[in-house]
């Protein structure tokens, strides 16, 4: 399957190893600075046949590719995946999808009248804690779910902007709930049964007076199934990031996912006592070399087979659209000062630009 790359910055050796593992066609690697591409292609001995480009157009024209991934900044995502769509292209999108619910609704559209496949870039879903933990929910362990949390906190320091500086800015970023936190937030949305009713947020800028984003973002969720959720996500922690964690709190069951990329499951406790905690504990406990995790190989494995059998990916385009819109609320919770009811019809990041935290 012929596969190409736009955008070759910090997350892009994800996706490489990637597609190299599940025997993908690398025939094309884009990006707008010539160095990253001759950076990656360095970096894992990528054969001399490989085209590089700086107009993904012409990419798109030239080497007509089966499946691409998009990984340059969030806010040129919607542009450049829908172009993809005009040349039949499969996509894998890294979050956020789009930076607005109308761009998110134009994706899913064209994807749907074209027949093409796209994924939202949430690889964490394929951490091996998480499945064992979504397992466990279908079984219905937990029984009622009475509330979750996610918490993400980590530290981004001045030299993380300064080295691109569409970070953090409302045209092509979003702040820590948008950048850093959305896989843990799409986690949450997620496993307490993804229809939300209504959004209280806070959000402020404490830390990085050099962005225009918020650095701390604190929610509280009320789901259509009468269960609560918490978010607290912050680029603030000295002097380095601490931990990403999810609690799911049930009738039934307890269980915390922790580590650096909710790769480790820390407790694990159910009534039915099916299994040992303590084994579990040993058997789902990943150390990735870092936040990014291992998840963005299986993840291509689930969308190439996607492709091949006529099927929906495990973490489809309208899976993105709702992480995406859950930040969305929180941020225009917090700036009208008011609960915002969901679904959201129209927001945007832009929406946000030059107003006060």
């Amino acid at each position: 399957m012929k596969y190409a790359l736009i955008g070759c910055g910090r997350i892009s050796p994800n996706h490489i190893v990637a597609a190299q593992k599940n025997g993908l066609d690398i025939v094309a690697l884009c990006d707008l600075k010539r160095e990253n591409i001759e950076d990656k292609v360095k970096k894992f001995d990528l054969s001399c046949d490989i085209k590089t480009y700086t107009n993904y157009i012409e990419m798109l024209q030239e080497e007509r590719p089966e499946l691409v991934a998009i990984a340059t900044e969030s806010g040129k995502h919607a542009e450049i995946v829908l172009k993809c769509m005009d040349y039949g292209c499969n996509l894998i999108i890294e979050k956020p999808i789009a930076l607005s619910i109308e761009d998110a609704d134009k994706i899913i559209e064209k994807a749907n009248q074209l027949h093409l496949k796209v994924c939202a870039c949430h690889q964490n879903r394929f951490n091996k804690s998480i499945q064992k933990i979504r397992e466990a929910l279908e079984k219905n362990r937990f029984g009622k779910m009475f509330y979750g949390t996610a918490h993400v906190r980590w530290c981004r320091d001045r030299e993380y902007y300064d080295r691109a500086s569409w970070r953090g800015t409302w045209e092509q970023d979003g702040g820590a709930l948008m950048n850093q936190c959305i896989h843990n937030i799409d986690l949450l949305r997620w496993m307490m049964g993804d229809e939300v009713e209504e959004v209280v947020g806070m959000t402020d800028r404490l830390h990085h007076n050099y962005i225009e984003a918020e650095d701390l973002g604190i929610a509280l969720i009320k789901f259509k199934n009468g269960s609560y959720g918490i978010v607290e996500g912050t680029t603030n922690v000295y002097p380095k990031n601490l931990e990403e964690t999810l609690y799911l709190f049930g009738e039934k069951g307890t269980v915390k996912a922790g580590g650096q990329s909710v790769n480790v499951i820390e407790e694990w406790r159910f009534s039915d006592m099916l299994d040992d905690p303590e084994e579990i504990k040993q058997e789902f406990h990943e150390n990735p070399p870092n936040v990014y995790g291992y998840g963005h190989t299986p993840l291509y494995a689930d969308v190439i087979d996607a492709i091949k059998n006529d099927r929906k990916p495990y973490v489809d385009a309208e899976a993105g659209k709702k992480a995406l819109e859950l930040v969305l609320a929180i941020y225009k919770s917090s700036y009208e000062q008011s609960i915002v009811k969901l679904p959201l019809d129209s927001c945007a990041t832009i929406d946000f630009k030059g107003k006060c935290n």
